[in-house]
């Protein structure tokens, strides 16, 4: 039962052409066919609008009395119906968007529900199996079943009554005049969704509530039914799929192993139809792509979350990722910003196909962990559009793009090649030794079969492998289990989410967390590289490395935020501690991608510089953060790694200009902007002695950039 503008609803009516479905259009098509292919003529507009909702006997008559009463109309229904038939058995049944949704509120708020259609009862069934929505209604009422049809009331009331409800506390859910008409003389609260033609004025001021759309009706119904709140992290996804596909444009650690579990989880009522994911790496392609789906695991509780309805996409194929974009409702793009400057065009390029083709808004959730991440990608992505198209239709798709700044607060790690494929080495034999377990089936005999086995035995050879496959999972990521996503408001879309938190302000909470997080963190990880340690997990098991994270924390980083922030101390406190906690049970977080990209890190306004500049603002002195810009400079010089650019780039300064730290620290490296030599002298004296107490790099020649 839910309470609808001050009446009390026990159960729901929908009518189904039109309503459940966007067969009306499909049945205008189908009947003009059929009477152009039997009468030779293609019934007319008139006669088709005006016998919207009405049974088969009256738009029988009615179709006689624009035609002539020698029109066969029983054999171009008849025809109708096959050719409908034939649409749906191979294109699905068109069901209306936000429907799925609307019938999981209802259903979840305890309403019972039937479908009262002027369909005959063969084609109404056919369709709601088809949609696969049959499961949502208790009963159903078909035009073939009552004496007479709408405009009048009884299949209304015959429906009410098997519900055992009254028809004042039914919704009646209706799309057109006759059906309006039905709904009020059966005296229940009818609800209109508009399709092909509205209903004249008098009759839509008769509804209790009036529709442009499923989705205005959604809106409307949310406001009425409990909010579900943040999930929990074994909570299981919602079992019902809507019409959405999402995308994630960077299929890495936060794209795979955390932006899928907000997708899946959605509003808690349904899920996305189909996850695309764009990466280059064809070996996460094809080994998602083989398994059907992927787990992400959560080490700290022993759980393995499976994430299932991905399609993999090569972000190199531009075709592919223009029509995500194209398509796609939402799309979190998770890409380090070398990779959106080189994906901007593309990512322009489907904006634009998505304006021409769909004229519909899109939510970009970006996460880039910088603040202005929103701003930098909009940019890029303008410039592009500038190329394109004039600039009128640039600032139009501009409008229609939401692009939407996240903050993520959680540590995710996505496994390496070489573990990868041990595990798959390890399923590929489970696998086929589960085959190898399981007897083929021999049984050969002359007597003809049943019905029900020969239909079964069209799935019988699909199934024992099918059933093995289903026992296997393949773990790609390790993560943390905070499940909020912060992001900026603006955006509809993201205030029906349930794992993310909108906020109107983000840039102070990815201050926060950026500070409290990201730089620490990577000086950590360098800290416990350099010690010998291949995880930070680890690596905070070293006194040393421990203690320098409690400093990092607790006497500089969060001290400073404080003192700037004194309204967000709580959030401050607790992104504090749970980075710390963190730290300490990270044995699946390895140094080496948490360290890399050192330049990015020792950037002017970002990460480790920007909190000494802080905390130097409200008088906190700062030895661990500078020992931490020392690390970053002493890890660049020792990396082995030669797609590290920019520990190259870092290497390269230093050894061009006689080993001097105060050279990388000055360097104006576009788009990484370094210190000034005269105003930033004495934290420049600070870092350079930090490093002298390290060890002294091994010696290297320097590489150029880009070789």
């Amino acid at each position: 039962m839910l309470f609808f503008h001050g009446k009390q609803i026990f159960s729901a009516i929908f009518d189904m052409d039109g309503t459940l479905f966007d067969t009306e259009r499909l049945r205008f098509r189908t009947l003009k066919q059929a009477s152009l292919e039997i009468f030779g003529k293609a019934l007319s507009e008139q006669t088709l609008i005006g016998s919207l909702g009405l049974s088969a006997k009256k738009a029988e008559a009615l179709a006689k009395a624009h035609n002539g009463e020698d029109f066969p109309y029983a054999q171009i229904r008849q025809r109708a119906d096959e050719l409908e038939l034939e649409y749906v058995r191979n294109h699905g049944v068109p069901i209306k968007a936000g429907l799925l949704e609307v019938l999981e509120r209802l259903r979840k708020s305890g309403l019972t529900m039937a479908v009262a259609t002027s369909s005959r009862r063969a084609i109404a069934e056919e369709y709601l199996i088809n949609a696969n929505v049959l499961k949502y209604f208790d009963i159903t009422v078909c035009g073939d079943e009552v004496g007479q049809g709408k405009p009048h009331p009884e299949i209304f009331l015959k429906a009410a009554r098997a519900l055992n409800c009254e028809p004042g506390q039914c919704f009646m859910v209706e799309d057109s005049e006759n059906g309006m008409l039905s709904a009020m003389r059966a005296e229940g609260q009818a609800i209109l969704i508009e399709d092909i033609k509205p209903p004249a004025p008098e009759i839509k001021a008769g509804a209790l509530k009036a529709y442009r759309s499923m989705h205005e009706f959604l809106a409307d119904l949310s406001e009425c039914v409990p909010d579900l709140g943040m999930p929990a992290l074994s909570e299981p996804f919602p079992a019902s799929m809507n019409q959405f596909s999402v995308g994630i444009h960077g299929f890495g650690a936060i794209g795979g192993g955390y932006l899928t579990q907000v997708f899946s989880h959605w509003d808690g009522y349904t899920r996305p139809r189909e996850i695309i994911a764009a990466t280059r790496s064809r070996m996460l392609r094809e080994s998602v792509s083989a398994f059907g789906r992927y787990s992400v695991r959560y080490g700290a509780t022993s759980f393995d979350q499976t994430i299932d309805n991905v399609r993999m996409i090569d972000m190199d194929d531009d075709d592919a990722v223009i029509s995500m974009y194209t398509t796609a409702e939402i799309i979190g793009l998770s890409l380090p910003e070398q990779a959106i400057r080189s994906q901007a065009r593309v990512i322009a390029q489907g904006l634009l196909q998505r304006f021409e083709r769909r004229g519909r808004e899109l939510t970009l959730l970006i996460v880039l962990n910088k603040v202005g991440g929103a701003a930098f990608v909009r940019r890029h992505v303008q410039a592009e559009l500038s190329l394109l198209c004039p600039p009128a239709i640039s600032e139009q798709v501009l409008q229609k793009t939401h692009f939407a700044e996240t903050v993520v607060s959680r540590i995710v790690s996505k496994l390496g090649n070489d573990a990868l494929v041990r595990q798959l080495r390890i399923k590929s034999q489970m696998f086929q030794n589960s085959l190898e377990d399981e007897p083929a089936s021999t049984r050969k005999s002359s007597t003809p079969l049943p019905e029900y086995e020969r239909l079964i035995g069209h799935f019988r050879p699909f199934a024992q492998p099918s059933s093995a496959m289903s026992q296997l999972h393949l773990v790609l990521f390790n993560s943390e289990a905070d499940m909020p996503l912060y992001a900026e408001r603006g955006s509809d879309l993201l205030e029906r989410l349930r794992q993310v938190k909108t906020v109107p302000d983000i840039a102070q909470i990815q201050i926060i967390k950026n500070r409290l997080w990201n730089g620490p963190h990577a000086i950590v990880a360098w800290y416990a590289s350099l010690l010998g340690h291949a995880w930070v997990g680890q690596g905070m098991g070293d006194a040393r490395v421990s203690e320098l994270a409690e400093r990092l924390i607790r006497q500089e980083v969060a001290p400073a935020l404080v003192a700037e922030y004194p309204q967000m101390a709580e959030v401050v406190s607790r992104f504090a501690e749970a980075f710390l906690e963190r730290c300490k049970t990270s044995f699946k977080d390895p140094c080496a991608r948490v360290g890399r990209d050192p330049l990015r890190k020792l950037q002017r306004n970002e990460r480790i510089l920007s909190s000494i500049d802080l905390a130097r603002k409200h008088g906190i002195a700062t030895p661990a953060l500078a020992f931490g810009a020392g690390l970053a400079i002493h890890h660049a010089l020792n990396c082995s790694n030669s797609k590290d650019l920019e520990s190259q780039a870092i290497r390269q300064v230093y050894l061009d200009n006689q080993e001097s730290v105060e050279a990388v620290l000055t360097h104006a490296n576009k788009p990484f902007p370094g210190l000034c030599p005269v105003k930033d002298a004495e934290l420049i004296a600070a870092i350079r002695e930090g490093f002298r107490q390290l060890p002294q790099p091994a010696p290297r020649h320097a590489v150029a950039v880009g070789s």
